[in-house]
């Protein structure tokens, strides 16, 4: 298994994962490796969501008759949902 040291780790940030290692009975570093995993697996689920959303937008083609306008209209209309 690799070694990871971080330097400049903020006290708080520490404490708060010492706090959540004793309350799961864990030691502090398997708490903060289930932590950084937790945070990758989260990132590459909302990075590959976008990028789902980012090749179905693009596939889309608009009518000839919508005009700008009401590409604005529409994007507000999402955007208050």
């Amino acid at each position: 298994m690799a070694l990871l040291q971080v330097r400049n780790f903020p006290d708080q940030m520490y404490r708060a994962i010492s706090e959540l290692a004793r309350a799961e009975r864990r030691s502090i570093g398997r708490q903060a490796a289930l932590l950084i995993e937790k945070g990758l697996a989260a990132s590459g689920i909302s990075a590959e969501k976008r990028r789902i959303a980012l090749e179905r937008a693009m596939r889309r083609e608009l009518p000839a008759t919508v005009k700008e306008a009401d590409l604005t209209r529409m994007i507000r209309e999402d955007r208050d949902q």
